[in-house]
């Protein structure tokens, strides 16, 4: 259709709530949105001139579905089920791999531990957060192990009770020794609900039941188990000043913080009886919708990602759809949230908070975005390319000999790595011919097998990049190239060729014609940048199978567990030293029992 023939589609439109869905010539989904009135919101993207983001997705516009709804709530919660199933390219996206992942603590078990989880499960477990990342998380794990002394290491109890002498966290002093035979059920207990008070925020109360308890000891003369009390409080106090991130998942009222510029910033302040307790920031391409709208999408895909809400949540702007969002909000709260635009009084000031951090990380990132526009122009300047290399791929290729020959494809876009676009190769895969040291053609197949599946329509594979950069000469260029060739494709291909500290110094076509970069720092540290994260994706990848492979060998050895063959490994660095060692160098390691079970795996029954 064009734009007449939409306009005139719009008008038949009734003017009752529901969504309505933008489609281009193929009937793909370019945007979805929400409306009160469908035909006075959907006409207008079919009158007058557009700008920006709106103008481009109009003149893409080759027909429009709308669905009526009930009601105004409806239509949100319809809105955001097609907007996560199809996620379409003009919509607010955030992302979705973004971790807020959970403590959980499995009470069922005699001795619990805690453990990382995704999300939350109707199992009877306990779960605690959710917590700005996999990294803080852990950091709390440990942070209350080596507090409370819990355990940290592979033994299971009451299993592994009396089994083995303590390890070395006992007689450093991290851990209480709970495999020691004597029974410790009950301590073990009262520490997990001492671990239980400090993540709900009790951390006040339990600095007074410890000193309580140190009290008593000291005046019934049991010095001792006064000394480990007082020693445990100190620690508690000290975990009192790290309490930032583990209220952050408590916060009673949240402050949105929203700034449009180059790039837009979406910033969550967390407030926990009136004190600032976390900070979260999201930032986004510039939306199409006015900001009453993008705020309303990104409250909807911030809470409902992270899975836990406040009490109260605290808008820099009244928003139209107030009231049906603040009961989606409630129903997947399970409790009444409530959402507010204050004019004045404390509750502004946290708004006014937020709205200060959300321009300041603005201004940064988009000062910092303009350097890696700026960078890209450049460097199409210097390659003499034929439009500014917005998504550029680079490949390496990593091998030990003909061991487990790999290869690594990174993905800038827009000057920033899209590290879910990563992807990695096994050189020889689903061959039946024995695999060789052969770089050039470890290359071809890599680069052939990529491209091979953008021109089958795999999706994991479809973008096409702007710029492809190579791990070598002139030749290996040339190699990655005929693979294009051969599926008849065109990417602009240069090397990057290296100096003798192994840093990229220029780039070579394929026909030996050498660029040099270092003129240009930001271009040759741009550059650089690929080059070093390609070769250690492309290590790392092959580390991991050459561990799998070395495991594996004493894996297969009855008795032997993964804690003794990481035992084995340290002390012996490679499986053949471990074949080569006697019984007696076997036995200083691991226990007799396992040292005799890897001695006559090896040895069958020689002596």
């Amino acid at each position: 259709m064009n734009i007449t023939e939409l306009r005139e589609k719009s008008n038949k439109l009734p003017l009752l709530p529901g969504v309505y869905i933008m489609l281009d010539k193929s009937g793909e989904v370019l945007y979805v949105g929400k409306a009160k009135a469908l035909k006075n919101r959907v006409s207008s993207y079919f009158r007058g001139e557009h700008e920006g983001k709106t103008h481009a997705l109009v003149s893409k516009i080759a027909d429009f579905n709308v669905i009526v709804a009930a009601s105004e709530f409806e239509a949100l919660v319809l809105e955001n089920s097609l907007i996560k199933r199809h996620k379409p390219h003009y919509n607010i996206l955030l992302k979705d791999d973004k971790s807020y992942p959970f403590l959980r603590l499995d009470v069922r078990s005699g001795y619990p531990r805690f453990s990382l989880a995704n999300r939350t499960a109707k199992d009877e477990a306990r779960y605690f957060g959710p917590y700005g990342g996999r990294s803080a998380s852990r950091d709390i794990i440990e942070t209350l192990v080596k507090a409370l002394k819990l355990p940290n290491c592979s033994r299971r109890f009451p299993r592994d009770i009396g089994k083995e002498r303590p390890c070395l966290n006992y007689h450093l002093g991290h851990c209480f020794g709970w495999c020691r035979e004597e029974g410790h059920q009950e301590e073990y207990s009262a520490r997990i609900r001492q671990a239980v008070m400090i993540l709900e925020g009790q951390t006040d109360e339990l600095l007074a039941g410890l000193e309580r308890q140190m009290t008593e000891a000291a005046e019934a003369l049991q010095f001792e188990r006064a000394a480990e009390l007082r020693d445990r409080l100190r620690s508690v106090e000290t975990l009192k000043n790290r309490q930032m991130v583990i209220a952050a998942a408590r916060a009673d009222t949240d402050a949105i913080g929203f700034c449009r510029d180059a790039k837009c910033c979406f910033t969550v302040l967390h407030y926990t009886d009136g004190a600032l307790s976390g900070k979260d920031t999201e930032f986004i391409d510039e939306p199409i919708e006015d900001d009453a709208e993008v705020i309303s999408s990104l409250l909807r895909q911030y809470y409902l990602l992270r899975g836990a809400w406040p009490k109260t949540v605290l808008l820099p702007m009244e928003i139209e759809d107030r009231e049906p969002l603040e009961r989606l909000l409630s129903e997947a709260a399970g409790s009444r949230v409530y959402l507010e635009a204050p004019q004045r009084g404390d509750r502004r000031r946290l708004l006014e908070a937020a709205m200060v951090n959300a321009k300041e990380e603005c201004l940064r990132e988009t000062d910092a975005y303009q350097r890696r526009l700026k960078t890209l122009e450049w460097l199409q300047k210097t390659l003499n390319l034929p439009k500014e290399p917005s998504r550029i791929e680079a490949f390496d290729i990593s091998n030990t000999g003909n061991f487990g020959i790999v290869a690594a494809m990174t993905v800038f876009v827009r000057g920033k790595p899209l590290k879910r676009d990563y992807r990695k190769f096994k050189v020889g895969k689903g061959s039946d011919e024995p695999v060789t040291q052969d770089d050039y053609a470890a290359m071809y197949e890599v680069v052939f097998r990529r491209f091979k599946r953008y021109a089958e329509g795999d999706e994991k594979f479809g973008a096409l990049p702007d710029l492809l950069l190579i791990d070598g000469g002139a030749t290996h260029a040339g190699v990655a190239e005929a693979a294009l060739n051969e599926l008849g494709l065109e990417v602009p291909i240069f090397g990057m060729v290296k100096d003798d500290r192994h840093r990229t110094r220029a780039l070579i076509t394929a026909g030996g014609e050498e660029i040099g970069i270092s003129s240009n720092p930001a271009v040759f540290a741009f550059i650089g940048t690929i080059q070093e994260e390609t070769h250690r994706f492309a290590i790392e990848y092959h580390r991991s199978l050459r561990s799998a492979a070395i495991g594996s060998t004493l894996d297969d050895i009855p008795g032997v567990g993964e804690k003794r063959r990481d035992e084995l490994l340290r002390a012996f660095k490679t499986v053949r030293a471990v074949k080569g060692a006697r019984f007696e160098e076997l036995a200083a390691v691991v226990p007799k029992n396992t040292a005799k079970a890897v001695w006559e795996w090896f040895h069958g029954g020689e002596e």
